[in-house]
Order: C-alpha cells, then sequence, then structure tokens
C-alpha cells in the first residue's frame, strides 16, 4: 500500500522547479496502518510561497488511492532539505552533477 501511495505523491509537481516533490526529495516517510496515512515531509525552503497548495496537494493524492480514509501531513524541517536528497535526475536537469 505504501507503494501505491507513493506512486500518487509522485504525481505532485513541485510549480516552482517542474519535478515531483518525490523526484525532489521532500518526502521523508509514508505510513500507513488500518486506512490512516500519515506522510512525513519538508519542503525546499520554509518561505515556500506555495507552502499549502503543495501539502494539500500531497494530501489529496495521498487519499486518492483506495484504501486510504485519512491522511496526516507531519510538516518538518529537521533535516532540512538540501539537494542532495533529490533524485540523480534531478540533480542532472539542474546542473548539481
Amino acid at each position: 500500500m505504501i507503494k501505491k501511495i507513493i506512486s500518487a505523491i509522485n504525481e505532485v509537481i513541485d510549480p516552482e522547479v517542474g519535478f515531483s516533490v518525490v523526484e525532489l526529495g521532500l518526502i521523508y516517510n509514508v505510513e500507513f496502518n488500518s486506512g490512516d496515512c500519515i506522510v512525513t515531509m519538508s519542503l525546499s525552503t520554509k518561505s515556500c510561497p506555495m507552502h499549502e497548495m503543495i501539502l494539500d496537494w500531497v494530501k489529496n493524492a495521498a487519499l486518492s488511492v483506495e484504501g486510504v480514509n485519512s491522511c496526516e501531513i507531519n510538516l518538518v524541517f529537521e533535516p532540512a532539505w538540501e539537494i542532495s536528497f533529490a533524485s540523480d535526475e534531478v540533480k542532472k536537469e539542474l546542473s548539481f552533477f
């Protein structure tokens, strides 16, 4: 079930950089138990102007998976996100290789 949830969340694109929140490494953990989902995630910066929308998109993506009845977003800034968390493809596209 966790793979299905992550796959759904992978459709959420950070509009500022054009990559999914999964590819960017912003999703730190996904838990699932008896229909309840908890997504622990971060944002690229604490002052992300679209933070509320991105959190809503992630929550709605998780809730779109059959069997997920509730989704809580645990927004954390420790560890602080850094480019090393992103996939190799993202780093290459953003010229961090």
